[in-house]
């Protein structure tokens, strides 16, 4: 079995068309309408048999389809528009480093910004991915984390009979436009995360988004046991341990893999509470990097860390059960000094006890000073759907987590204020 390889078979680019190439391989075109009518014109039955994903309609297009273009003046001077505005907003910044001063990092469980990449299930990955295409646009140094699940979010049929049905489709990662990351020696990169088994390993994707990097982890490797590699299978795994563990790749593992390739990030964007795993683990950097105690660290992460929350249900913010939790968070006892109880206790809610679940959205309540909502309407239901944390909520009012001598308090602005694109 180590003697097989894969192949693909592309037809031969002519010269006067090379740009497509270089098009298909930035995401760029996915909301740019003069380049996705470009790839149609090439041929429109074969783009929709596609589905509008140009390294799959590239193994599908006759080679004399592309002859035939490569001697079309109206086509050349479409492609020569194109070109001209992608490298009028990609080229400038291609040979800059992607450690920008001051450089926002994105965490999201879901990332929706074409069919094409399919690691995303609704509004949540909508939005991230709006979030990055208007990033990218305006220029803001965002780098963004995800997870590369390689059977995506379900998909729905129904079968002979009328029922309805799920089936979790392979995805074809050379029919994607996904590059590993390298470390400074050329290797392929791997991060790792510590459980109670041992280690689980990650290896490092990107994604080019216009100007912003996306970097995707993705457990399906050698180095892992059968189990650990299914880990980023499918985006909300229904089993809760694995739910957990995807998280916990997606918030320390991602920050890992940031620091790896030299990104270190001076703001944090969680959205929604699945990635606020990214605050225990910037609370070790930040200690090392330093040299400063717990108690300090505490002081500055909270400062730097923005949280948005979209689900305005219970039943959509994950909690883990306590003795679940707990050997997934003793290996950061060392790191941060304090017991794995204590590290629980951040994402309990008050007066929960000892055994009360971990709560993500505690956890990233308590760890972000800036908190915000998608809508007003949306922050006016949040606000009560969460009243029993801290019951002195005014209801026309946000949270903001503030951190005093290492102290977690909170005081309540109008949600004008506290909406994160006025914070910055």
């Amino acid at each position: 079995m180590r003697n097989f390889q894969t192949f693909q078979v592309f037809p031969t680019v002519p010269k006067p068309l090379a740009f497509l190439e270089t098009l298909s391989q930035n995401l760029w075109w996915s909301w740019q309408h003069d380049a996705k009518e470009l790839f149609r014109r090439v041929n429109p039955g074969l783009w929709e048999a596609a589905r509008e994903n140009p390294l799959r309609f590239a193994t599908l297009i006759p080679q004399e389809n592309l002859d035939r273009l490569a001697a079309d003046k109206s086509f050349l001077a479409h492609l020569e528009r194109v070109r001209q505005r992608y490298e009028q907003q990609i080229l400038p910044h291609a040979h800059q480093p992607e450690t920008p001063h001051g450089a926002v990092a994105y965490f999201s469980m879901e990332f929706g910004i074409h069919e094409s990449l399919p690691i995303f299930a609704g509004g949540l990955g909508v939005l991230a991915g709006d979030h990055l295409k208007a990033a990218s646009d305006m220029g803001i140094p965002l780098v963004a984390v995800g997870l590369l699940y390689r059977q995506g979010y379900f998909r729905q049929y129904m079968d002979h009979e009328g029922w309805q049905q799920e089936e979790y489709p392979e995805i074809n990662l050379y029919q994607l436009p996904v590059t590993r990351v390298k470390d400074s020696s050329g290797n392929e990169l791997t991060v790792s995360v510590s459980g109670p088994r041992g280690k689980i390993y990650a290896a490092v994707w990107k994604v080019n988004v216009g100007r912003v990097p996306l970097f995707l982890l993705d457990t399906n490797l050698m180095e892992n046991p059968a189990d650990f590699r299914t880990y980023t299978a499918r985006l909300y795994d229904a089993e809760g341990e694995i739910r957990m563990v995807q998280e916990l790749i997606l918030g320390i593992g991602g920050l890992r893999a940031l620091e790896a390739v030299g990104i270190h990030p001076a703001v944090v964007h969680m959205n929604e509470g699945h990635s606020a795993f990214v605050s225990l683990e910037r609370l070790a950097v930040c200690m090392k990097t330093h040299g400063v105690d717990l108690e300090t660290a505490m002081e500055i992460v909270p400062r730097t860390t923005i949280f948005t929350t979209h689900t305005p249900v219970a039943a959509g913010h994950d909690e883990f059960p306590a003795h679940l939790a707990r050997p997934y968070l003793a290996p950061l006892e060392s790191a941060l000094g304090v017991s794995a109880d204590e590290i629980l206790s951040w994402g309990q809610a008050k007066n929960g006890g000892s055994q009360s679940p971990l709560s993500m959205f505690v956890l990233a309540l308590r760890m972000a000073q800036y908190i915000n909502g998608v809508s007003h309407l949306h922050g006016k239901t949040a606000r009560k759907m969460w009243s029993h944390l801290w019951p002195e909520i005014p209801q026309e009012e946000v949270p903001i987590t503030h951190v005093t001598n290492g102290v977690h308090s909170n005081s309540w602005v109008s949600p004008e204020n506290a909406m994160l694109f006025e914070q910055y």
